[in-house]
């Protein structure tokens, strides 16, 4: 298996039945436990219902998506030893990777949050991601600054 992920490996996923999204069906499949994809739906959908209706947005989707947009990350550091050393190397995050962090730091900000049904942590956590805010943003925010803070050793990486 390459190292690298190429077109070969990248799967097609298949647009959710109600928006037609190809990023709602992955959100989905990453909340799904157990291949319980009827409950994830119920759950998905229904926390973005709620999440719209408490930002008094008519679109569901478009609170998804940007909510999606304000968590998505553009840098992240990669670890790489030089001469001994370890160093914590700024890279720029593109295409498949930015939407999977973005939906694995999602889903596991939803999952920490406690005192409420499944439903009602998306929907919380699409209204504070939304709102730029919450912990799914905070993620982004401390990733980005670790890698402004390792800007110094941008030369180490590799093109």
């Amino acid at each position: 298996m390459p190292r690298k992920v190429t077109k070969s490996l990248v799967r097609e996923v298949q647009p959710d039945r109600v928006y037609n999204s190809t990023a709602v069906a992955k959100f989905i499949n990453r909340v799904m436990l157990n291949g319980k994809k009827q409950l994830a739906e119920r759950l998905v959908y229904g926390g973005m219902e709620k999440a719209a209706k408490k930002l008094k947005v008519d679109d569901p989707l478009e609170v998804f998506e940007q909510a999606m947009k304000n968590v998505q990350p553009y840098l992240e550091t990669r670890s790489r030893r030089v001469g001994g050393a370890n160093y914590q190397i700024p890279f720029e995050v593109k295409g498949q990777r930015q939407q999977h962090l973005t939906i694995m730091w999602f889903v596991a900000a939803a999952r920490e949050r406690s005192g409420m049904s499944m439903e009602d942590r998306i929907a919380a956590e699409l209204v504070d991601a939304y709102n730029n805010t919450g912990a799914a943003v905070k993620k982004k925010e401390d990733t980005h600054r670790t890698a402004e803070a390792n800007r110094a050793f941008a030369h180490f990486a590799r093109s």
